[in-house]
């Protein structure tokens, strides 16, 4: 006959518990979203708001324009926008209650808007062109300011900008966005921590869906510093470092996009000072949906991030097995990294956070993609020197 076990005391189960690595000791911190529930469930303190003007509602504008609306710390008190057309239908789009708390005016009115005293913010999505006269102005009013990449079309005047804002004392943050993307962030943390020894390699692949309006590529201010830029960013940002070295060779496939001298398709190598090298693959159309992809290759192994669809789903047929489309464009795969950004920002002006976005990136980021560029006209590489 088997003898009965003995029963465990309740102490002891819970120190086994405890101690047992099997047990998960709650969620994880990969699972953001659940963290992002679990503030909502159980807010610590006051929920302090922020009062902001949105400037702009063209492609990237109209992505803010929603999260402001629904970010529960912020009060949208201001829509600015030159078009009379497109100020008219996102009125009529918020509608009801919501839209009878926010002004709706022209860029006529910008003075008016930065002198509200009870107004603490700006989040400039203008065309680049109208950026830095935007951002010194908001600076000169008191106002923190979140500006869309590039703050301006030069380093000088970027400089002039991130000066201003220093010597009053205001937060200004480039909008580099995939710094905030969870999966891009997660490898950068991981090769921080040095997971993977010394990198030998950095490959990014960033092509773009839909293809742009001739519209907009016409102020875009060119592939390199519209959208290189934010994988040079992504590069440097987790190597934390800048390279010495830079070597680009572009084409356009495209005949309207020839006549704008500008480019659809670039490839960049970059040297960094401790020889670790980093490719870029660029294109400003894919058929297939926006592409986005990262890895990161050292001694220690490999880290990659792959290409995200809006649906799990995977079909098993006598035809083979498919996959459902990845994202469609920027809007969509970013959605998370938007939302997360202004979170930041907000966590900035309310003194709770330190911009992780500095002058000196910016500033170096912008540099290596005028030398990219340059290194593409010109068919020779090009050495890249830093100010302290």
């Amino acid at each position: 006959m088997t003898p009965t076990p003995t029963p465990t005391p309740a102490a002891t189960i819970s120190n086994t518990t405890a101690n047992n690595p099997e047990t998960p000791s709650g969620p994880p911190k990969e699972d953001y979203k659940y963290h992002d529930f679990l503030k909502l469930l159980r807010p610590s303190g006051t929920n302090e708001k922020v009062t902001v003007a949105l400037f702009g509602v063209g492609r990237a504008g109209t992505i803010h324009l929603g999260n402001l609306l629904g970010n529960t710390r912020i009060i949208l008190k201001y829509v600015v926008e030159e078009r009379f057309e497109r100020r008219e239908e996102i009125e009529n789009m918020i509608g009801g209650s919501s839209s009878s708390a926010i002004q709706f005016v022209g860029a006529d009115q910008t003075d008016a808007v930065l002198g509200d005293k009870g107004l603490q913010a700006v989040v400039i999505t203008t065309p680049t062109f109208a950026h830095k006269e935007l951002v010194l102005k908001a600076l000169d009013y008191g106002k923190a300011v979140f500006c869309e990449k590039p703050i301006a079309d030069n380093n000088e005047d970027i400089k002039k900008c991130y000066q201003k804002a220093q010597d009053a004392g205001l937060p200004l943050l480039c909008a580099f966005n995939r710094r905030f993307d969870p999966s891009f962030s997660t490898l950068a943390k991981k090769v921080h921590a040095g997971e993977l020894g010394k990198v030998h390699m950095v490959k990014t692949c960033a092509r773009d869906s839909p293809l742009p309006s001739m519209e907009y590529l016409k102020i875009s201010n060119g592939i390199f510093h519209d959208c290189a830029v934010h994988d040079i960013d992504l590069v440097c940002w987790t190597l934390g470092q800048f390279p010495t070295r830079v070597f680009s060779t572009a084409t356009a496939h495209r005949k309207e996009i020839a006549d704008i001298d500008d480019f659809d398709t670039v490839a960049i190598q970059m040297t960094f000072p401790e020889g670790t090298m980093a490719l870029i693959d660029l294109s400003r159309f894919a058929v297939y949906g926006y592409d986005q992809r990262i890895e990161v290759f050292g001694p220690g192994g490999m880290l990659q991030c792959n290409n995200q669809s809006s649906v799990t789903l995977q079909s098993y047929k006598s035809d083979g097995v498919q996959d459902q489309p990845i994202w469609y464009s920027f809007a969509s795969r970013y959605d998370d990294a938007y939302k997360r950004q202004l979170d930041h920002f907000i966590n900035v002006v309310q003194g709770k956070e330190e911009l992780i976005i500095t002058a000196k990136q910016t500033l170096a980021c912008c540099r290596v993609a005028s030398a990219a560029e340059k290194s593409a006209r010109t068919g020779l590489p090009v050495d890249i020197k830093y100010d302290d």
